[in-house]
């Protein structure tokens, strides 16, 4: 997939964007603990048509995108069923693929499956002469919900230890608040992405929004934004009424999902803002109590790294107002290399009607960890730490979840940081 020469060519790019300031925001005084190396994960199977890099993801609550890539041509077509090697249906998708200065990708398949039945195992296979059967389980109708959630995932050997522990905890669906792969740039990094997280994205669905490492934009050379992104993950944007894969929400059993792109307009006269106020207001809580959204950049943060920038600030101030009237309950951030839980909080002060603030920026990535908070740690923030981990927010009824952060220093899971949370539907003080 990769043309010859074209990671030494993107080294050099590199120090031209690093001069040109590409990334948005604010060039930050912190220093970053030591980085770890990137992997690279190769492609195993020598089939120029085999599937590779396959990874599914909700549409509507009864569908199921599957998402591959093959080197050569081959039709995009699914079989599927509910015991192993038995395919009762098949349905047939659409095949595209994307220039990059010189690097060209592979054919992405994207075919959409379904309606499925909930909580429910498929096998499935890619393609019409795959050998390979691959399974994958529905999320529940019903509460209770368990959501994996992790963000700045990269490929290093923190990334390694972080999936392992994900991939023991039983989730339902993993939501990652942006910087996927961390390629800036270099192509085949985001092909080798897709192999590292196959084994777990091929299983369970994971919804992604972006962060400032999917820009990938190069003055002159290729100026368009998220042309990797949006063609590698394809997000069902247009079942939720958004016009853009950066945004869109969906419903997972009673949990409305708002996924937000901290990376496009979102001032008040912004396609987004406005397809964010009509999206909440279409909401009914008495079939989904409860609302989770995620960004990338935090709007709520005392680490040393990343203050100041208008994807936080500015996009706090222009659409807090809508997130606090719809009474969200949960905001998930990333951006910041560090675990960050604060209390329910709007405008800058506690407030009891207001969402629960985390960041999760910590799942592995090659910059390392944000180590400096600001002191005294202000009162809102209610727990933070330097470390690399995950989280899971498991949604036990309509008017409680369990939420815990679970660190994985010395590759070892510890539970270091929970907290039982209540719906704002169901406090009578925050009814509207």
């Amino acid at each position: 997939m990769a043309a010859q020469g074209f990671r030494h060519l993107v080294l050099a790019i590199l120090v031209f964007a690093s001069e040109a300031s590409l990334f948005s925001g604010v060039v930050s005084t912190y220093v970053r603990p030591p980085p770890r190396q990137t992997l690279f994960f190769h492609h195993k199977d020598q089939d120029s048509a085999s599937p590779q890099q396959v990874h599914i993801s909700l549409v509507g609550q009864v569908k199921m995108r599957i998402s591959w890539i093959t080197e050569n041509s081959s039709p995009a077509m699914v079989k599927y069923g509910t015991s192993p090697g038995v395919y009762d249906n098949s349905a047939n998708g659409t095949t595209s693929s994307y220039h990059y200065v010189l690097y060209k990708s592979g054919e992405i398949h994207d075919v959409v499956i379904g309606p499925l039945k909930p909580n429910t195992v498929y096998y499935y296979r890619c393609g019409p002469d795959s050998a390979q059967e691959r399974s994958f389980r529905t999320p529940p109708a019903q509460l209770p919900i368990k959501f994996a959630i992790v963000g700045d995932l990269g490929q290093t050997g923190w990334t390694n230890s972080t999936l392992q522990h994900v991939a023991k905890s039983n989730y339902d669906m993993l939501l990652l608040p942006g910087d996927l792969s961390y390629a800036d740039l270099d192509q085949p990094l985001w092909d080798s992405f897709g192999r590292m997280v196959e084994p777990l994205a091929s299983q369970r669905p994971w919804m992604v929004t972006q962060g400032n490492h999917e820009i990938e934009k190069l003055p002159i050379i290729h100026s368009t934004k998220f042309t990797s992104y949006n063609a590698r993950w394809r997000m069902p944007f247009e079942e939720s009424g958004s016009n853009s894969n950066l945004y869109y929400s969906f419903d997972a059993a009673g949990v409305h999902v708002v996924m937000l792109g901290s990376y496009t307009d979102f001032d008040q006269n912004s396609d987004q803002y406005k397809w964010l106020e009509a999206d909440l207001n279409k909401v009914d809580r008495g079939k989904t109590p409860w609302i989770v959204v995620l960004i990338h950049a935090p709007w709520y943060n005392t680490n040393t790294a990343h203050q100041g920038e208008v994807e936080s600030e500015g996009m706090r101030k222009a659409m807090e107002g809508l997130i606090h009237r719809a009474r969200v309950d949960v905001v998930f951030a990333g951006h910041v290399h560090a675990y960050e839980r604060f209390t329910r909080v709007s405008n800058g002060k506690p407030d009891n009607c207001g969402p629960v603030h985390i960041t999760i920026g910590d799942g592995g990535n090659r910059e390392g960890l944000a180590s400096r908070f600001m002191n005294p740690q202000p009162a809102i923030s209610v727990f933070r730490e330097a470390s690399f981990g995950h989280g899971q927010l498991e949604i036990v009824n309509a008017t409680h979840a369990q939420w815990t952060w679970h660190r994985n220093d010395d590759d070892k899971p510890i539970a270091s940081d929970s907290i039982w949370l209540r719906s704002l539907t169901s406090d009578p003080t925050c009814k509207l």
